[in-house]
């Protein structure tokens, strides 16, 4: 991070301009109520409290309210901290629609992951951390050469169609893992899924601010993070229900009464708490992560088809300053 900053102040240098601008606290209060309140849902929901709990209940009217009142209200604002018109821009739609579903899978797939590779694949914490760096590296060097491509050419169309493409092939393969997976063969898997996402990390945030003004910029930067953001605590949410449910179910069913109990507060156990379970009890929850993965990677690859049909559409406007020029995308 110091370097980068360091690298930025040195050279990149941007015309400066001053302007007065009033700040939307009303519009900045009601969004911070709304994705706070969808947040909590997220993470407390299944878990810290029933979904149809009295509570889960209140936040969710809170983020509903909350964010009606947002929309609402930045029809009125004289300077919006979102302004609505930027969703006119198509391409815009698209890439903040793109950014939630690789949001969605990439934490999705970093949760689940090292949970198989430590209760089924026998690594350790550390080792089930290094063991993703197929997915983490293809990642990298991926969103590196399609950045680069972009930048000299100004044409992208590809890279989300292919991107799309590639996760949801690599979260399908994914989903096919059982207890007799090799490690170099997830190692595979992770690497076609690192290369979905690393076409399309960088090039949601490009696209989405070549989509809008310059004077939009900002809030077209901030606000595709903030659905990646928002995809991400869905996922591990939705996932994470789904994988807890298929854990526990397979547990009553392949390690009896025993099995119910050791799952019953957590769905998740550590390698100490494995180490201590009879050899059937242990198999059995094998068993039963390989199942939860499946469920969680094979939904993770139906979501990742919503991505792909919005790259279809995507309408490849060169980039500013790089390739041919044409106007600007509606």
């Amino acid at each position: 991070g110091v370097v980068s900053l360091g690298l930025i102040s040195a050279v990149l240098h941007l015309p400066k301009k001053r302007a007065q601008a009033r700040i939307d606290y009303l519009g900045a209060a009601l969004l911070t109520i709304g994705i706070t309140s969808i947040v909590l849902v997220t993470t407390w929901g299944g878990t810290e409290y029933a979904w149809t709990s009295a509570r889960i209940m209140e936040l969710i009217g809170i983020g509903v309210a909350a964010l009606v009142g947002f929309v609402f209200w930045q029809t009125k604002a004289a300077e919006p901290v979102v302004p609505l018109h930027i969703f006119r821009s198509r391409n815009f739609t698209l890439m903040s629609i793109i950014g939630f579903i690789t949001g969605f899978v990439m934490f999705g797939a970093t949760l689940f992951l090292p949970l198989y590779q430590q209760s089924v694949q026998g690594a350790s914490a550390t080792n089930s951390g290094l063991l993703l760096l197929p997915m983490l590296g293809a990642m990298l060097v991926t969103s590196m050469v399609a950045g680069r491509i972009t930048t000299n050419s100004g044409r992208y169309y590809v890279f989300p169609v292919l991107g799309s493409i590639l996760m949801v092939i690599g979260l399908y393969l994914l989903s096919t893992m059982d207890t007799g997976t090799s490690r170099f063969t997830s190692g595979v898997f992770m690497a076609v899924v690192g290369l979905g996402m690393g076409c399309l990390m960088q090039i949601t945030m490009l696209v989405a601010q070549n989509s809008v003004e310059m004077k939009d910029m900002g809030v077209a930067s901030s606000s595709t993070t903030l659905f990646r953001t928002l995809g991400s605590s869905f996922g591990v949410a939705i996932m994470g229900a789904l994988f807890n449910h298929r854990v526990q179910d397979t547990m009553a069913e392949r390690g009896g009464a025993l099995g119910s109990k050791v799952t019953e507060q957590s769905a998740q156990l550590d390698a100490k708490s494995l180490e201590k379970l009879p050899d059937a009890v242990r198999e059995a929850y094998q068993y039963a992560v390989s199942a939860g993965t499946h469920s969680a990677f094979l939904l993770g690859a139906i979501v990742a088809v919503v991505s792909l049909v919005a790259a279809v559409f995507v309408k490849e406007v060169p980039l500013k300053g790089a390739g041919p020029q044409k106007s600007a995308d509606d």
